[in-house]
C-alpha cells in the first residue's frame, strides 16, 4: 500500500511538472494578466483534465479542472488573480459559440512592420466605389436621421430610443477601451504592395488590418482629452473559432483592472459584394479630407436567449452617435444593425461594434473613417457630460 502511495504521489509530482510546463508555454508571449489569461484559456482543453479522476474534484467550487489549478500555481501572475481567473473561465464556458463557429484560417508568421510613409499613403486601390445610403424608409426604424436595420423580434419605441444613453465620462482613467475580436480583418492596399496573408482577406501586418483604424482611433480620443486603452491583440489569431470568446476574457480583466472604463469599442470591417460576387468598396466623399470608408454600428441584443439586460442602453448610444455624426458628415454612416447575438456588449452600456468600411476599402480610406468616429464621439461625449 505503501510503494502504491509513494508511486502515486510521483505521477502526481509529473503532472504537476507537465502542467507547469503547459503554463509556461501558453502564457510565454504574454506581457499581461489580459493576455496571459485568454491564453491560458485558450489551452484549456487539455489531456490534463483526466486528473479530476485521479484527484477527485476536489476544486470544484470555483469551476477551475485540477490542470489548471496546478498550472496557475506555478505562474505568479496568474496565482495572484486566480478568482478572476476562475469567473474567466467559467464565462469562457457560458460564452462559448455565441457568435458562431469558423474554420481556422491558415495563418503566418506575424510580420516586422515599419511604418508606411506618406508616399506610400495611396487611396485609389483599383476596387470600384459604391456610397450606400437608405433609399427609402420600408424595412428600418428611423429614429430622426438614425435609420435601423432590426432583426431581432423586439418591437423599437422611438420615445425610448431618443432618451439620454446611460455611459458617461468621468473624471477617472482610463475612460475608452478599444480592441478587435477579429483584429487580422485586413482592408485592400493597392496592387503590387507587399502584403502578407494570413487567410481570406486577413494579415497578421495590422498596417492593412484593422488594428490600425484602432491606433488612429486612439490618437484621436488622446488628442480631445479622453484617455484610451487601445488593445491591439489579434483575438482571431492564429485560430478564427472562438474569438469572441477570447476578447470576452479580455474585456472583463480590463475592467476588473480598471473598473473607470465606461465605453468599449470592438472595431472590425465588413466585407461587401455584388450580386454577382464581385467585391467593392463603401465611400464617403468628404470635405477636406477625401474618400472615407462609410461605417457601420452594430448593436447586439437579447434575441440569442443570453443574458445582456441593458442591450437598449448601447442602442440608445448608437443611435445618439449615429444622429451626431450624420449632422456634419450625412453619408458616412450606413444604417445601424440591431442583431440578436449580443457580441460581448453586455459587458458595460458604452459598448459598439463598429465596422469601418469593407474588405474592398484601402487602410488610408479605413484610418481616415476611424478619424473622424473617435473625433465625433468625443464630441458627443464631452458635451453629454458637460
Amino acid at each position: 500500500m505503501g510503494k502504491n502511495h509513494r508511486i502515486g504521489q510521483r505521477m502526481l509530482a509529473l503532472a504537476a511538472a507537465a502542467a507547469t510546463l503547459w503554463a509556461a508555454a501558453a502564457t510565454a508571449q504574454s506581457k499581461t494578466l489580459p493576455a496571459a489569461v485568454s491564453a491560458l484559456c485558450v489551452q484549456a482543453a487539455s489531456p490534463l483534465h483526466v486528473l479530476r479522476w485521479e484527484l477527485g474534484d476536489v476544486w470544484g467550487g470555483d469551476a477551475l479542472s485540477p490542470a489548471a489549478v496546478l498550472a496557475i500555481g506555478e505562474s505568479p501572475l496568474l496565482l495572484a488573480a486566480r478568482e478572476d481567473v476562475a469567473k474567466l473561465w467559467s464565462s469562457e464556458t457560458a460564452e462559448s459559440g455565441e457568435a458562431g463557429a469558423s474554420a481556422p484560417d491558415t495563418v503566418t508568421t506575424p510580420v516586422q512592420e515599419t511604418p508606411l510613409s506618406s508616399a506610400d499613403a495611396q487611396t485609389d486601390n483599383g476596387v470600384a466605389a459604391r456610397t450606400l445610403v437608405p433609399s427609402g424608409t420600408d424595412g428600418y426604424t428611423v429614429a430622426g436621421k438614425a435609420y435601423i436595420s432590426n432583426s431581432t423580434s423586439h418591437t423599437l419605441n422611438l420615445q425610448a430610443l431618443s432618451a439620454p444613453f446611460d455611459a458617461m465620462l468621468t473624471d477617472e482613467s482610463p475612460q475608452i477601451l478599444i480592441l478587435h475580436t477579429h483584429g487580422s480583418e485586413a482592408y485592400t492596399p493597392p496592387k503590387g504592395t507587399d502584403i502578407k496573408y494570413s487567410g481570406n482577406l486577413r494579415t497578421t501586418d495590422s498596417r492593412y488590418n484593422v488594428v490600425h483604424v484602432g491606433d488612429v482611433m486612439s490618437q484621436a480620443f488622446s488628442a480631445a482629452g479622453i484617455s484610451v486603452i487601445h488593445d491591439r491583440t489579434l483575438y482571431d489569431y492564429p485560430s478564427y473559432a472562438g474569438s469572441y470568446d477570447r476578447s470576452l476574457a479580455a474585456i472583463r480583466s480590463y475592467l476588473a483592472q480598471y473598473p473607470s472604463i465606461r465605453f468599449i469599442l470592438d472595431v472590425h470591417r465588413d466585407a461587401i459584394e455584388d450580386a454577382k460576387g464581385t467585391e467593392y468598396k463603401v465611400i464617403s466623399q468628404e470635405k477636406d479630407v477625401g474618400a472615407a470608408a462609410q461605417m457601420t454600428l452594430v448593436v447586439g441584443s437579447d434575441g440569442s436567449g443570453m443574458a445582456h439586460p441593458k442591450w437598449m442602453e448601447n442602442l440608445k448610444l448608437a443611435v445618439s452617435l449615429q444622429q451626431y455624426i450624420l449632422n456634419t458628415h450625412p453619408t458616412l454612416m450606413r444604417p445601424i444593425l440591431l442583431r440578436n447575438s449580443r457580441y460581448n456588449q453586455h459587458a458595460t452600456t458604452g459598448s459598439l461594434l463598429v465596422e469601418v468600411g469593407a474588405a474592398g476599402n484601402s487602410p488610408e480610406e479605413a484610418a481616415r473613417a476611424g478619424k473622424l468616429l473617435a473625433q465625433e464621439m468625443a464630441q458627443l461625449l464631452q458635451d453629454r457630460s458637460k
